[in-house]
């Protein structure tokens, strides 16, 4: 099962417990809101692409969504989502729980920009169940990213804090 690779992953790290499982399913980003009792804006999403035939994930704000001509910019090819039946056998994790953590080599991981505006956001770790709260120094180091992007639109550019 994929989130066993990924609580192997954090073992490493002595972060493991900072894994959240749910008794619901955190496969969306509302739902994963709602079992997170946070903003959807707050979830990492990671979106899975393939560019020239590899891998990519780019891991967005909850609420912003993939601008064609910025990826195509980007990666010099059009943005082509991996088909669900695919995911878990590119990627290593299965729609729902699709993460930057312990995937399977070769896959390229990209941090959106989307994200830079919070504290803290909430990746999935290998399950439609499941989630960990990260920093984005935290994001950066134990995803094994790449690179940041701005291949994001439609969401806010100010992080929402309550004063």
């Amino acid at each position: 099962m994929a989130i066993e690779k990924v609580k192997e992953y954090f073992r490493q790290y002595h972060m493991e417990e900072r894994i959240q499982e749910f008794d619901v399913s955190s496969a969306t980003v509302e739902l994963a809101a709602q079992a997170l009792h946070c903003e959807p804006c707050r979830i990492a999403k990671t979106l899975s692409f393939l560019a020239d035939g590899r891998p990519v994930l780019i891991v967005m704000a909850g609420d912003a969504k993939i601008d064609n001509a910025k990826f195509k910019a980007r990666f010099k090819t059009k943005a082509k989502m991996i088909g669900h039946d695919e995911v878990e056998t590119l990627v290593g994790h299965g729609v729902g729980g699709v993460c930057p953590f312990a995937v399977n080599q070769g896959v390229e991981i990209y941090l959106d920009d989307s994200l830079k505006r919070f504290e803290t956001v909430f990746p999935a770790c290998g399950s439609s169940n499941s989630a960990i709260e990260l920093s984005m120094e935290e994001l950066e180091r134990y995803s094994g990213f790449a690179d940041w992007v701005d291949v994001g639109k439609g969401y806010s550019k100010q992080q929402d804090n309550p004063e």
